[in-house]
């Protein structure tokens, strides 16, 4: 689409795991590692998390695609596969006294910040459990949102357009004064495009994603948008909800 042809930027829609928030890698390592008896470290999950969002986007459903990710995760740090039943159950628990989806990048908050600063609106728009607004208040993220549209509330989740129709009717923007940033190809870039929005790949190179604009994190999206790599419409405060 040709800058002339864009319409003003009115708001920007971010996924939520693996975009804003991510696993704790060093909780889940010292809890699955204490309760099965085994040396795990944080910072070696986290190598694998490249190789277990593979995983994951052969899977179905959310549900389906969360219980992949984690547990390519754990069998690529070397847990064995019948120790799998108590991964899940030590997880769960961990996950029961505090959202494992909390971890945020230093530059996430002030990017975020300086997003609002400029006048847009923010959304989020997530396939979850029906925590995803739990999540981004234990992340401390949940400020600088306007609206959080979680798939399980909704009963819709992406790569379903109509998930995205409902973010825009909450803010009250169209899909042409909107983008969507997301990690994954076909539940986000795919899903984002059925709705007509605009959608930025996070952690992809060019190479790999030719026909799609990426991004390495959030600061840098936010540092090309708000250096004009497209025009922005400031909202007034009566517009903000």
């Amino acid at each position: 689409m040709s800058q002339q042809s864009q319409r003003p930027l009115r708001a920007v829609l971010f996924d939520a795991g693996n975009t804003l928030v991510f696993l704790d890698y060093e909780r889940m390592a010292a809890g699955v590692g204490n309760a099965l008896g085994l040396p795990l470290v944080g910072r070696e999950l986290a190598c694998h998390a490249a190789a277990a969002a593979r995983a994951m986007e052969r899977a179905g459903t959310d549900q389906e695609r969360a219980t992949a990710y984690l547990e390519a995760l754990f069998l690529l740090g070397g847990v064995p596969q019948e120790r799998m039943e108590e991964v899940r159950s030590c997880l769960a628990q961990l996950h029961q006294e505090r959202h494992l989806w909390s971890a945020v990048p230093v530059s996430t908050r002030s990017a975020l910040g300086r997003l609002r600063a400029a006048g847009l609106l923010l959304g989020v728009v997530s396939n979850s459990e029906g925590r995803v607004e739990e999540a981004l208040v234990a992340a401390g993220l949940r400020q600088f949102f306007d609206v959080v549209v979680d798939s399980a509330v909704v009963g819709i989740e992406k790569p379903d357009p109509r998930i995205f129709q409902a973010a825009l009717q909450a803010l009250g923007v169209s899909p042409d004064e909107t983008l969507f940033i997301g990690d994954l190809y076909e539940v986000d870039v795919i899903g984002a495009r059925s709705a007509g929005i605009e959608a930025v790949l996070l952690g992809a190179s060019p190479s790999s994603a030719p026909e799609c604009r990426t991004t390495t994190s959030i600061e840098d999206f936010t540092e090309s948008l708000l250096a004009g790599d497209r025009v922005i419409t400031p909202l007034s405060s009566v517009e903000r909800r």
